[in-house]
């Protein structure tokens, strides 16, 4: 298009057609009928032979230099070469075999002439731009381009104003611009390309490209459906690759309504056939903007021959009102849209951020006083049409709008109200959401987090972050006041939180430039007249890249963009404290599931709470149930280091897939264990059965007690629970001293349970364990009265069942002396108390002093999988060793094992037995202060975090307080902490959280304990 002022005033060849025709004769050999053809500097004349072969025959300008000539015939035949298929003219040799021939004009004047390919089509510039047709578009460029890649030539070298690098050239033409706006346009764009473009675009891959892909050089089938050839090589040259898209980009997407739709699908089209670099689609939107601004320069410069050349200035007016659509829009946005077409992220690093923030999101301090993970919540119904109208329109009837969210929030007990990320909305009706992307669309998807909640409320800063902008705005439906927070919470880390529809006086708190730090508040939420007219709620917004200002950052866009605005404006649900499950809810409906296991359960299976919980995931010391609200987990002692929890769950997965087997078959990891397990407990308890349940291992213990010493009588403790096979039942009398049991067995002695807080007020305190001793010896008189022996003793170190008891001092090594003597066994049930719990010690028989001749675990062993153990001496062992084999299909397995193995391995590296004594020493202590103000808290006793609070009608008379401990437990359940009660009269509340229970998780425990002894 653009040449040389010398090649510019020279006219062009004016050969007449009888010249023409002799020409192609004598040195092409062809006749035919001709045509004449347009072109700006050139002659150009169709030949179509007789049998419908059709050429062009191109006389070039006098001044055209020959090596510009000579690479264009090159460029031609390289890619007929290298791509036949390619649809570009195939060049014609002469005669004598020259790919460029001279020739003398009747004046003298030497031409050079070339002879091409005739390709067929209609103008691209009057087809319809379809997807089909855009993608074919970007098809034929990116294999062209991508065939030119092994291409060069010394004429490929040469000083254009259409060189894509030298586009800062129009600013020397700016003054032929008339109008105002329109020059500041231009003038602003080409600021943009000398600050942010044109250095980096020195640094971009070069190659040969055609320079030249506008839509009269395009061609197109009959139907509109695909490119059928690129013509016009005259101003092919080596320059930017990315100038071959951008020049495309800048002229099919004229009079497009959605031209960065429309220029994706041409790049996503190239990108397949050649892979564009990030660094240069960071540049493309700028490039196509600037290709406009050379063509409307250069127009305006020649505006006087503009005027008789149809030419010239076919795509000026076109090419205006697309330059005033892309000044109008956000280039980080429009550079967003690109690059997702290739399917890179809308601004680099967006991914990393959002995976950051989703694995620190526990660090992160909640953002109003009450942690929004712990409100009961719901989704507020700006989606639906009918009930958004009547929510969110605030600026026609705000007290009323009001009124209808606070009765929807009561009925359904919504503290929080949620309008999610990613929301199609029809509340969006107002000029000020019109698209500046897509004239056939508006904005209506939100792009933020919309929390419900009090006007005034205090926001807390969720991490560390420093005021970047603060923006009032008395617009309605604009933010009100926003306030935008910069994070950089790692080196190389960094992004933006976004605060709108805030208080006015937070611009008093706030200066910019101040920090912020995690857990502060720094803002308050808007009323109706301050907030842009909406209900009272905070706009929460991620922004992964650095914006200009607050102003800028759109909160709703349109849906045909929602895969970029998901990585320019990540969904914060997590930087807000929220789970997934508030959004993605699964499965059936409580009621259904209810309805369900009455019928396809037994009925014997019971369900805890009124309200019963559908738990869908644990986290740490936390339940979330299927509306994403968090419990606090005070309850559950098998998730011993915390529910899911990562370093069990990876070894879960590696030793599954490497190795899961039973133990007839030999694998090094049931020894590894035994022996890291036994290392913890005091000799000679060496010998280990692995089982599946606490349950199994009590069972085994049976079996062993009555296999060395020949006896079946056992004595156990009163309310006592040991499992639930039918061995153990017979010895729990919590089982069959209850509804539906069978009573007592004959060959069962049952013992007092050591309960020092209901001792006879007339024992001394000292005299506890001696004293409770007796009752065991009782039973052993009375079983040798009959003639009876023992097989053995059983009870759990600290009962727990029986109400969180701690074992009076001295109490077991009375009661095992006692049983060895009259020769039975004695065995430490430590499924609920072992492994750390009680903080003091690993095991809980150690506080007292013993060494038990079998040990049982469960529960904790394995973190939730189901594993059990029993250890036992080298002696008891053999005497079991009977003949019959013991054989457990699951016990031992090299998964169970390996679990196993790594929760003993973070108990120790984590300390967290001493984690377990200095939590438990708090609450002790703050629950003893707390009983100080509750005269119904009779006890407070426990030890590590293995903890209970016996609740009574009065102190003196210690009658239990059943219906009292149900209120309390049922109460902490409604402010989010599950807890359960135990004891023969249900009215000690037991506790007995994670070991990687906090401090934190302590305080937040304690306050709950406060409000539901108020309350309850």
């Amino acid at each position: 298009m653009d040449q040389p002022a010398s090649i510019l005033s020279s006219p062009p060849p004016a050969f007449t057609l009888a010249q023409i025709g002799d020409i192609a004769k004598r040195v092409y050999g062809l006749s035919g009928r001709l045509s004449p053809l347009d072109s700006e500097r050139d002659q150009n004349v169709k030949l179509v032979e007789t049998d419908g072969t059709a050429w062009i025959l191109k006389i070039a300008n006098a001044l055209e230099q020959p090596d510009r000539l000579e690479f264009q015939c090159a460029m031609l035949q390289h890619l007929a070469t290298v791509d036949p298929s390619l649809p570009v003219p195939h060049i014609r040799r002469s005669l004598d075999g020259r790919l460029l021939a001279q020739v003398e004009g009747t004046d003298g004047v030497r031409h050079f002439v070339r002879l091409v390919g005739y390709l067929p089509g209609e103008p691209f510039a009057q087809a319809v731009k379809t997807p089909q047709l855009l993608g074919s578009l970007g098809d034929l460029l990116g294999r062209m381009d991508a065939a030119l890649q092994s291409f060069g030539h010394p004429g490929a070298f040469c000083d254009l104003d259409w060189d894509i690098r030298q586009a800062g050239r129009s600013r020397s033409r700016l003054h032929h611009i008339d109008d105002a706006a329109d020059r500041e346009l231009v003038e602003s764009f080409l600021n943009r390309f000398d600050e942010k473009v044109a250095a980096r675009l020195q640094r971009l891959r070069a190659s040969v490209i055609h320079n030249d892909p506008n839509d009269y050089n395009l061609l197109v089938d009959a139907p509109g459906a695909a490119i059928t050839g690129i013509i016009d090589f005259g101003d092919a040259m080596h320059s930017a690759l990315i100038g071959e898209l951008a020049i495309a980009c800048a002229y099919a997407i004229l009079d497009s309504d959605a031209p960065l739709t429309a220029a994706g699908q041409i790049v996503a089209a190239y990108h397949r056939h050649l892979p564009l670099q990030e660094a240069e689609i960071d540049l493309l939107y700028d490039l196509i903007a600037m290709r406009l601004v050379t063509s409307v320069t250069i127009s305006a410069s020649r505006r006087e021959r503009a005027k008789d050349n149809a030419y010239l200035s076919i795509s000026e007016g076109p090419a205006w009102t697309l330059l005033r659509q892309l000044g109008a829009m956000n280039p980080v946005l429009a550079t967003g849209i690109l690059r997702r077409a290739c399917g890179f992220e809308a601004v680099v690093g967006a991914k990393k951020t959002v995976q950051w923030i989703k694995n620190n999101h526990s660090k992160f301090a909640a953002i109003f006083d009450r942690h929004p993970a712990l409100s009961e919540k719901g989704l507020v119904p700006l989606g639906r049409k009918t009930d958004a109208i009547a929510i969110a329109s605030a600026d026609k009837r705000p007290d009323e709008a009001q009124a209808i969210w606070a009765r929807m929030a009561a009925q359904h007990g919504v503290e929080l109200g949620i309008g999610p990320w990613g929301e199609e909305r029809s509340i969006y009706s107002s000029p000020a959401f019109v698209s500046l992307l897509d004239k056939r669309s508006r904005r209506t998807v939100h792009i933020g987090l919309d929390l419900f909640v009090a006007p005034d409320s205090v926001l807390h800063a969720p991490l560390d972050g420093i005021v970047k902008d603060i923006y009032v705005s008395e617009e309605p439906l604009d933010y009100g006041c926003a306030i935008l927070l910069e994070h950089e919470p790692e080196p190389g880390l960094r992004f933006f939180s976004l605060w709108g529809h805030l208080a006015s006086k937070t611009t008093k708190r706030l200066k910019l430039g101040a920090r912020v730090a995690a857990g502060e508040v720094f803002a308050w939420i808007g009323d109706t007249h301050e907030n842009g007219n909406w209900l009272p709620h905070l706009h929460l917004q991620l922004v992964t890249y650095e914006p200009a200002s607050a102003a800028e950052t759109i909160g709703v866009g349109e849906s045909a963009y929602l895969d970029v605005w998901a990585d320019l404006f990540p969904d914060p649900r997590y930087l807000a404290g929220l789970s997934d499950e508030v959004f993605d809810q699964t499965g059936r409906e409580v009621e259904e599931i209810v309805t369900a296991r009455r019928q396809q359960l037994l009925r014997n299976l019971s369900i805890s709470y009124r309200q019963p919980l559908k738990i869908v995931r644990g986290d740490g010391v936390w339940l979330i149930d299927a509306q994403g609200r968090a419990y606090l987990d005070c309850y559950n002692n098998v998730a011993h280091l915390g529910h899911s929890h990562p370093e069990i769950i990876e070894v879960l997965a590696r030793q599954a897939a490497l190795l899961n087997t039973n133990t007839r078959y030999l694998h090094d990891t049931i020894i590894d264990y035994a022996e890291r397990l036994t290392a913890t407990l005091p000799a000679p308890l060496r010998v280990c059965g692995f089982v599946c349940t606490g349950s199994e291992a009590n069972d085994l213990a049976l079996r062993m007690a009555g296999a060395h010493t020949g006896k079946r009588d056992m004595v156990a403790l009163d309310w006592a629970y040991h499992g639930h096979l039918s061995s153990l039942i017979e010895i729990s009398p919590y089982k069959y001293k209850r509804k539906g049991g069978a009573g007592k067995p004959d060959h069962v002695w049952e013992a007092a349970l050591p309960d020092s807080y209901r001792a006879p007020a007339d024992w001394p305190v000292a005299e506890h364990g001696i004293r409770f001793a007796q009752s065991v010896r009782d039973r052993l008189a009375a079983m040798a009265a009959q003639g009876r022996k023992p097989a053995g003793f059983i009870a759990e170190s600290m009962p727990s069942v029986g109400g969180q008891i701690v074992l009076p001092p001295g109490y077991l090594k009375e009661v095992y002396r006692d049983i060895r003597a009259a020769g039975g066994l004695v065995i430490a049930d430590e499924v609920q108390v072992g492994f750390g719990r009680i903080g003091t010690h690993m095991w809980a028989f150690e506080s007292q002093g013993v060494v038990p001749d079998i040990v049982t675990m469960g529960k904790p062993i394995g973190n939730g999988h189901p594993l059990a153990a029993l250890v036992t001496t080298a002696e008891i062992a053999d005497s079991f060793a009977n003949g019959m084999e013991y054989f457990n299909t699951f016990g031992g397995n090299a998964v169970s094992c390996a679990i196993g193995l790594k929760v003993l391995e973070i108990i120790e590296r984590d300390h967290l037995r001493q984690n377990a004594l200095n939590i438990g020493n708090d609450l002790i202590a703050r629950m003893q202060r707390l009983a100080e103000r509750y005269p119904e808290i009779g006890d407070v006793r426990g030890s590590g975090l293995f903890l209970g609070l016996d609740l009574v009608e009065d102190r003196a008379s210690k009658n239990p307080a059943t219906e009292r401990a149900g209120r309390i437990v049922q109460k902490a359940r409604e402010l989010g902490v599950l807890m359960g009660t135990d004891g023969p009269y249900d009215n000690v509340i037991k506790l007995r959280p994670a070991m990687i229970f906090s401090q934190a998780n302590a305080d937040h425990l304690m306050q709950v304990l406060e409000t539901a002894f108020a309350e309850a």
